[in-house]
């Protein structure tokens, strides 16, 4: 699932300015595309929308965005872990007519899961007024159907067909919401912005069909690997679970808003952390053009001399150049990343005031920045275990960073506001730690993996 990596970095690698500037703004939307697009385009709503709609309309529309956002990523985790893997081994077997199929099936069942949970939520537990609630349901439907197609972002070749697709979404999410609010209020908000969604998933579902002109068919196949990676959709819920879990706890602070029904939210929090995570684009990007691809580099050179019984003095070369390569692009991983973080930290102020945020949550997200830098690390440990496919150690990762981010929020929560961020902080601390200490043991140990500990044979 690493192609499109490659072509970025030939892209990148041109010689020329633009190419490198080309290739990483593509990077950013393969990896990055639907978080990014909600994160700015609410942002862009937020600064332009004030004049136009109420304070009030204005937060009914965002505590929309966001509940449909966090939940939906979380709900089709399993689904989109799942169908992931089972594209990835299709593609390595050549056999890529069943990607249509797939497609087709995997957004039937995410829009079933859309039914079965924010079907009652809405009308039972919202509170909103009909047209609000109707155009909620039609975005939470809309943003499940684009964490699915999701899945083959990383498989496309066409990198520029992925950032035209989300670019003309934002635009359109961002004018059609602006225009319809000053009109319609949250509701013509809500109902603009699915415009939006609805060109990025159409284009892209455009895209993909494009991609593999097969017949439709064998529509259900992938749903045996659920039986098969059960710890790989355990992954995908308690992965997704566990990033959002402090604004969760966070929603029920002294100092939430009670926006309608049960839906609550706490805006200084969630606004920090959002401005917070975008700080981590840089280090994706870079892990997406060059890190992964030259890792996978020496990670197939690795698998393909055993399956050749290459010498052990050949495998050991080889393992010394994989553990090679991760310290280097580790290296690379925390300089980036530990530069962007210390100028948001000292540019906090700035930063704050120049996007209209409050100065109240310069603490929050001084301390998001650090989060984030720690959740970046975490987030290339676990990667690293998914290659050598050590499920169980990556599914304990998941479940500590849960556990980590949880229970550090719900201790500093009670503390009062100036600890607001820490839990997050110390949580993503913690959970890179143990998936650090677990990725170091499995590198050294990889021959050993590589023979006994993941040979189907052995076990």
């Amino acid at each position: 699932m690493a192609g499109i990596g490659f072509a970025l970095r030939r892209l990148a690698r041109r010689d020329d300015l633009l190419g490198v500037l080309q290739g990483y703004a593509h990077s950013a939307f393969i990896t990055s595309g639907p978080w990014m697009f909600t994160i700015l385009a609410l942002a862009g709503i937020t600064l332009f929308g004030r004049d136009l709609v109420g304070g009030e309309q204005l937060t009914l529309f965002r505590v929309v965005v966001i509940y449909n956002f966090c939940f939906s990523v979380v709900l089709t985790g399993p689904l989109v872990m799942v169908a992931t893997r089972y594209l990835a081994d299709a593609i390595y077997a050549k056999e890529v007519e069943a990607a249509p199929g797939m497609l087709l099936a995997t957004l039937g069942l995410a829009y079933a899961i859309a039914g079965l949970t924010a079907g009652p939520f809405y009308p039972l537990f919202s509170g909103l007024p009909l047209p609000v609630m109707l155009g909620g349901l039609a975005n939470f439907f809309l943003v499940c159907g684009i964490w699915v197609v999701s899945i083959f972002l990383s498989a496309l070749k066409d990198y520029l067909a992925v950032t035209v697709a989300f670019g003309v979404g934002m635009a359109v999410g961002m004018a059609a919401t602006l225009l319809l609010g000053d009109r319609y209020g949250a509701a013509g908000m809500v109902w603009g912005f699915s415009a939006g969604l609805a060109a990025i998933q159409f284009g892209l579902i455009a895209r993909v069909l494009a991609e593999y002109p097969y017949p439709v068919g064998r529509l259900f196949d992938f749903l045996s690997y659920f039986r098969r990676y059960w710890d790989l959709a355990s992954i995908g819920l308690f992965a997704n679970a566990a990033v959002w879990t402090d604004k969760w706890i966070m929603w029920f602070a002294p100092e939430r808003e009670v926006v309608s029904g049960a839906m609550t939210i706490y805006s200084a929090y969630d606004g920090a952390m959002f401005v917070a995570y975008l700080t981590t684009l840089p280090a994706l990007t870079l892990f997406t053009v060059n890190i992964e691809t030259r890792f996978f580099e020496h990670y197939q050179g690795f698998y393909r001399d055993i399956q050749k019984h290459a010498t052990f003095d050949q495998i050991a070369r080889n393992h010394r150049s994989i553990i090679a390569a991760l310290l280097d692009s580790s290296r690379n991983l925390v300089i980036l990343q530990g530069a962007v973080c210390a100028v948001c930290i000292f540019l906090a102020p700035t930063i704050i005031g120049a996007i209209g945020l409050q100065y109240q949550q310069i603490g929050m997200f001084r301390f998001g920045v650090l989060g984030a830098f720690f959740q970046v690390m975490f987030l290339f440990c676990t990667v690293i275990l998914a290659y050598f496919d050590l499920r169980g150690r990556n599914l304990t990762a998941q479940l500590v960073y849960l556990a980590a981010n949880g229970g550090f929020t719900l201790l500093f929560s009670r503390l009062g506001f100036p600890w607001y961020g820490y839990g997050y902080f110390l949580g993503s601390l913690v959970a890179f730690a143990v998936a650090y200490l677990m990725v170091a043991d499995a590198v050294r140990r990889l021959p050993y993996f590589a023979f006994v500990a993941n040979n189907p044979s052995v076990r």
